[in-house]
């Protein structure tokens, strides 16, 4: 569903015609799966990317925090890579977003995270997080029965955050706290520390686990990330 970014973009730069002003199309969804879409305004004062403006239109429509970015080209170029600005912008105030990048084996989908590390972060952003699920846990978590979760290679901060589950516009966003991020070495791992109380094995749920992280490596350190949905959460304002 998030690709879904690439089509809108894409469809959009191609009316742009020939307007040197306007030049890139941009397209962002948001937590609800709304596309908020928008062009560059080119001056050589330094306008701004399509990117940025879309930033602007999706905040005007009291989007949130969005899930997903891409932008493209005229003149048939496709889609493009967002500038360093745009990446700096994107991390600060939407540091859960995806973005679209062209590669030799297609369209690409990186967190903003991996297009800048080790880079600065702006302290007063206040940006809103957004905690990712697969869609076959709306149930477990919107009920609470599910209060944790096992994640590798992700930038989990404790606090309020928007619960959203991908690919799935039939199950809305829930709102919710993450209350603990342990990190362990996989080889460390046990029935406690994974909060099995079901008869799972460590096993099994690495087993689970590395078929959604095939990159991970057997050393790897993972983070058991506690939380709580809006419900269940008395501190939740």
């Amino acid at each position: 569903m998030e690709r879904r970014v690439i089509e809108a973009a894409e469809a959009l730069a191609r009316s742009l015609g020939n307007d040197t002003n306007h030049t890139v199309a941009a397209a962002a969804m948001d937590t609800n799966g709304r596309i908020h879409t928008a062009v560059n305004v080119y001056h050589f004062t330094g306008g701004p990317s399509a990117e940025l403006v879309t930033l602007g239109v999706a905040a005007t429509a009291g989007a949130g925090p969005l899930v997903a970015m891409a932008a493209a080209g005229d003149g048939g170029r496709g889609l493009i890579s967002p500038c360093g600005r745009c990446r700096q912008v994107m991390l600060d105030l939407h540091p859960d977003i995806l973005v679209a990048i062209p590669t030799v084996a297609g369209p690409q989908m990186r967190p903003i995270a991996k297009l800048l590390s080790d880079t600065y972060f702006f302290p007063d952003a206040q940006a809103e997080r957004v905690f990712r699920f697969n869609r076959r846990y709306y149930d477990a978590v919107a009920s609470g029965r599910k209060t944790s979760s096992v994640r590798w290679d992700e930038r989990i901060a404790v606090g309020l955050a928007i619960f959203y589950f991908e690919d799935d516009a039939e199950c809305p966003p829930l709102r919710g706290k993450i209350l603990e991020v342990l990190r362990y070495r996989i080889n460390g791992l046990t029935p406690e520390r994974l909060r099995l109380s079901n008869g799972g094995t460590v096993e099994g749920y690495l087993e689970s686990l590395r078929r959604h992280y095939p990159a991970m490596p057997a050393d790897a350190f993972v983070d058991v990330v506690d939380f709580h949905v809006a419900s269940s959460d008395p501190d939740h304002a």
